[in-house]
């Protein structure tokens, strides 16, 4: 009779959905995440109408759309000029810390709005200062909140919670515009005390996490850190040439500052109509969240992520040329799917191959670059849209988007080869 040992491997690890909801730390993020993200869509829905409206009282159609986009920028310069700095603190300081303290001047932020819609100032200065501070929190919140994340849940479970976190962000994406159009239909007040209230919850609930989600001592000078996880950025091909597609491709593809300008002088639907197509890339993005919650990408990640990029971009020219608000609708969804379908494969990607210590750093240098995707797209829409028109510069984005997503599958073969996400 045989002495051997068991050789049996063991079974291998729950990585169901029951089991990531059995982790609370987890679901508690999970909440504030979607909390915040409801609170930052009806206030930016509120915000772009009610600029534009202002605008429109004494400018034309291109400047008050320019004057929309330039909110996008008033939140990135200081998130630009900040992130290296929020990255760092990130790998330094208690993250649960840095998101909950984030989060309370968001609610500030919100309640500023709110004080100047109750006073009915048509002055814009105010509401870009504000802009400027909320960009400046975002700095901080970005880096901290995706580096806790995989602090939150074994490794095993991280890429369906990742798609979880995606699927929380998205469903408010859906929510909170269709909502704001809402308020707006009685008063931009109303979208304001909601995004209050929602961010103080969100703040609340990110300061009931137990997890220690304080990183292990770094050695070295704050500029020691931040050069290190620059280079680490640069020399990974795969984690560079995923976030740098996404810039590129969103400046160029990025309809959303125009939204505002097709609901009112392009497909005239008015605020309600306006919330509608803020929504539709929120419904079609949380419709593939949901299918990537249940069944992860396991293989061919890199074709994956480069073929959402070129679908991104084809429905961006459709929604640029379409007179039909159904096909408009519907572009917006394909458009926000394709979206959703990129940014998983990304954050998975980035996630796995970067160790604990420098996720903070990294997290701030692929959070500048998603930021600049979608504020310096907001800006570029702005300024094409003042010498080609709102169409002209939708369907000159999305073909433009086309282009980088050629280009960057030439440029980094070891992304575009990319295999497993596991």
């Amino acid at each position: 009779m045989s002495d051997a040992p068991d050789l049996a491997e063991p079974p291998p690890p729950d990585t169901s959905t029951r089991a990531l909801l059995r982790e609370r730390d987890f679901v508690l993020y999970w909440t504030a995440r979607f909390a915040s993200t409801l609170g930052v869509q009806i206030q930016s829905v509120a915000l772009g109408w009610q600029v534009y409206a202002i605008a429109r009282l004494t400018r034309s159609v291109g400047e008050s759309a320019f004057l929309v986009s330039m909110i996008g920028l008033a939140q990135f310069l200081p998130l630009l000029a900040l992130t290296l700095i929020a990255g760092e603190t990130a790998d330094r300081r208690t993250r649960k810390l840095i998101v909950a303290t984030t989060l309370a001047i968001d609610a500030v932020s919100a309640l500023v709005l709110l004080i100047l819609a109750l006073s009915g100032s048509h002055a814009l200065w105010p509401i870009f200062a504000v802009s400027v501070v909320f960009g400046a929190s975002r700095a901080f919140l970005s880096p901290a909140s995706s580096a806790m994340s995989p602090m939150l849940v074994p490794r095993p479970l991280l890429p369906r919670a990742i798609a979880w976190s995606s699927l929380s962000w998205q469903s408010g994406s859906i929510i909170g515009p269709a909502l704001g159009g809402l308020l707006l239909i009685h008063s931009p007040t109303l979208a304001f005390g909601a995004s209050f209230a929602l961010y103080l919850v969100a703040a609340l609930l990110a300061l009931m996490i137990r997890t220690n989600t304080r990183p292990e001592a770094q050695e070295g000078s704050r500029l020691e850190l931040i050069r290190e996880g620059l280079s680490y950025v640069w020399n990974n091909k795969i984690v560079f040439g995923s976030i740098s597609l996404d810039l590129f491709a969103v400046i160029l593809g990025g309809a959303t500052a125009l939204l505002p300008v097709f609901a009112k002088d392009v497909l005239h639907i008015g605020p309600g109509g306006f919330g509608l197509l803020r929504a539709a890339p929120a419904v079609g993005a949380t419709l593939v969240a949901i299918y990537l919650a249940s069944n992860p990408i396991r293989r061919h990640a890199g074709r994956v992520m480069f073929l959402g990029v070129a679908v991104f971009g084809a429905a961006t020219v459709v929604f640029g040329l379409s007179k039909l608000v159904w096909l408009s609708v519907g572009a917006l969804a394909l458009l926000g799917g394709a979206d959703m379908l990129s940014v998983y494969v990304r954050q998975t990607l980035v996630q796995i191959v970067t160790p604990d210590a420098m996720r903070g750093r990294v997290s701030a240098v692929s959070g500048v670059f998603i930021s600049a995707s979608n504020e310096l797209g907001e800006a570029e829409s702005g300024v094409a849209a003042w010498f080609l028109g709102p169409v002209g510069a939708v369907v000159f984005g999305g073909i433009g988007a086309l282009g980088v997503t050629g280009l960057w599958a030439w440029m980094f073969p070891e992304l575009r080869k990319a295999d497993r996400l596991e």
